[in-house]
């Protein structure tokens, strides 16, 4: 979008507390205009939140403003920023406007595309908003109070921001480089824990921007939380994998692995440099086609790569250090992924698999089941809803996702059309909650052989009975797998894991009972066991599955570790499950046991929730 000839009239404020006033009046008085308002919390003595404070800033909207920017209290801003916040207002139409990207964030990731590409401007990926420089159109921002009032309570600013901005339909545009810097001072909303926090790249001083045209990237490699991680667009959607997934799915990660084997020795720990080394490689693929940057980009955009993927595991002066290391091994692997040969894909494997349809269960958990087996050389497709005969066709075998509370028809569907498509095997992945009630005894496949009298473990037991009959009815092998709580991306709502996150991140105490028992399935190793079910012949009826148990305890402490720390108060009830599945089973007739790491796989549960459950999948 080129630049508009559309008058622009700017208000703002600095939201802050008492504590830092003296820091937000300064703050203020960098617009000589005297536009921007210094907004104090109504109520400092109270928890720290800016939840308080925003409504306020928001809504101090000139009357006859076009938009509206409001700060937070801890930034730098570059010398003419207003000046060019005004030029981005008429360039940026009915869109949202940042100034900050951090370089701990998947907008920092983008924010380093967008400079070795050379766009001044890109879209934001889904995750919470980068507020501390926001703009807004003014009847955006005078729409943001009610918003907040009626939203669900408990989430951070930033998220109410996105959830906002999701519900009005209204993109989140930042330029690149930032013009806003965070400076390093105490958190008073308890985010000291999340380590240094500054923009991926940051200019000193405002240049006009030679066209405000925004891009998007439709796969970005980010380094966050020691992972290296890659945002993939599929289809309307996004998927957010391993970069190492991602690249062996492109055909690249021998390339990739190759370079890493033979690149300069390095004094940064082995892990550290393999995801280094795997995230700048994939940034160089993306980034390919381009024109190659100038060497000072290049160096600027990668010096901010291992602080952003490291801020929580170092202290500031440790990872400082470790920031020159980091850069160079990171230049190294951009240049190899720049020069890597395309390719077609990921090579086939070497003996053709039967075709599979996955079917049941929520969507967007199908679809990422369906193309995890595929990784594994088990071609899947996700079947959404009841599928037809000719659905079907070359199907060798269906794994049906159990959903007892919502699925019933969906199930019959599903058996009738797999019994006249000549489907060979069904899998019916089923829950280790039709063991609820067994007290605290070891769960075994064959110790269930009277319906259960718990109504939710009786839901998923008459599922297996009418596919256990559809079996002996059709002739067809028919195996059932009680899987433990699923851990992971879009990990059915109603699970433990799932319903903690959510009150972690919506700031609620967590009601725990130290008897209780939990086991958890890693998403990854789940498609794993089926892969090694799918891959031997059906001599097991019964298969219990699970990556770990937990004391509720520990399980907590865990999902606390990788989402946000939250009071705990103990459950009342004495209701807890005690038992736990044995999974012997597995383990003696295929040999499998779970290799994912669960703490991960509760990392990826931690984020999706936190960024990928607040709408905006039709913003574009």
């Amino acid at each position: 979008m080129d630049t508009l000839n559309r008058p622009v009239k700017l208000s703002g404020a600095v939201m802050t507390h008492p504590r830092r006033l003296e820091e937000a009046q300064l703050l203020a008085a960098v617009d000589v205009q005297g536009r921007i308002k210094v907004v104090v919390d109504p109520e400092p003595e109270g928890r720290p939140t800016a939840l308080r404070v925003a409504p306020l800033s928001w809504e101090c909207v000139d009357p006859d403003a076009t938009h509206h920017l409001v700060l937070q209290d801890d930034v730098v801003l570059a010398e003419g920023f207003f000046d060019y916040a005004e030029q981005a207002a008429a360039a940026a139409g009915d869109e949202a406007v940042a100034f900050y990207a951090g370089w701990e964030t998947r907008n920092g990731a983008v924010a380093r595309l967008a400079a070795l590409t050379g766009a001044p401007w890109a879209y934001t990926l889904q995750e919470h908003v980068p507020c501390y420089a926001l703009m807004l159109p003014a009847e955006v921002a005078r729409g943001y109070t009610r918003f907040q009032q009626e939203d669900e309570p408990g989430w951070p600013y930033d998220v109410v921001v996105q959830r906002y901005l999701n519900a009005r339909g209204i993109p989140v545009r930042f330029c690149t480089p930032s013009l806003v810097q965070h400076m390093d001072m105490p958190s008073l909303a308890g985010n000291a824990y999340h380590g240094l926090r500054q923009a991926t790249l940051f200019a000193d001083k405002a240049v006009e921007s030679a066209t405000y045209d925004s891009v998007r990237f439709p796969v970005v490699p980010f380094y966050q939380y020691g992972q290296a991680r890659c945002a993939v667009q599929n289809g309307t959607g996004w998927e957010y994998v391993e970069t190492e997934r991602h690249l062996r799915r492109t055909g690249l990660l021998d390339a990739c692995l190759t370079g890493f084997a033979s690149a300069a020795p390095s004094p940064l720990p082995e892990q550290v440099r393999r995801a280094v080394w795997v995230t700048a490689f994939a940034t160089g693929v993306v980034t390919a086609d381009a024109p190659e940057p100038d060497p000072a980009t290049a160096t600027a955009a990668m010096q901010t790569l291992g602080p952003g993927g490291l801020c929580e595991d170092y202290p500031v002066d440790e990872l400082l250090a470790l920031a020159h290391p980091v850069r160079d091994l990171a230049l190294a692997a951009l240049e190899e992924g720049r020069k890597a040969p395309r390719s077609g894909g990921r090579p086939a494997g070497s003996t053709p698999r039967a075709r599979i349809a996955v079917t049941g269960g929520e969507s967007s958990f199908g679809s990422q089941l369906a193309r995890l087996l595929g990784d594994l050389d088990h071609p899947a497709d996700h079947l959404a809803g009841s599928p037809a005969v000719h659905d079907l066709d070359d199907v060798s075998y269906v794994v049906h996702l159990g959903r007892p509370a919502a699925g019933v028809q969906v199930l019959e569907d599903v058996l009738k059309a797999a019994e006249k498509a000549g489907v060979e095997r069904l899998i019916y992945a089923g829950s280790a909650a039709v063991y609820r009630g067994s007290g605290d005894q070891a769960a075994t496949e064959g110790g269930l052989t009277e319906p259960p009298v718990d109504p939710i473990a009786l839901a998923w037991w008459q599922e297996e009975e009418r596919c256990r009959q559809w079996g002996e009815d059709t002739g067809v092998a028919v195996q059932v797998l009680r899987l433990a709580d699923p851990v992971g991306p879009h990990a059915p709502r109603e699970s433990p894991s799932v319903r903690w996150v959510h009150l972690a991140w919506t700031r609620r105490p967590l009601s725990l009972n130290p008897q209780g028992v939990h086991q958890v399935l890693d998403y990854r190793d789940m498609a794993d066991a089926i892969g090694a079910v799918l891959a031997a012949p059906p001599s097991q009826p019964v298969l219990n599955v699970a990556s770990a148990t937990y004391a509720e305890e520990e399980l907590a402490g865990l999902l606390a570790e990788v989402s946000r720390r939250t009071p705990w108060e103990r459950s009342p009830e004495d209701g807890a499950e005690r038992w736990s599945m044995t999974t012997e089973l597995m383990e003696s007739e295929l040999r499998w046991t779970g290799s994912a790491s669960v703490f991960e796989g509760m990392r990826d549960l931690a984020q999706w929730y936190a960024c990928d459950i607040h709408g905006g999948e039709n913003i574009r």
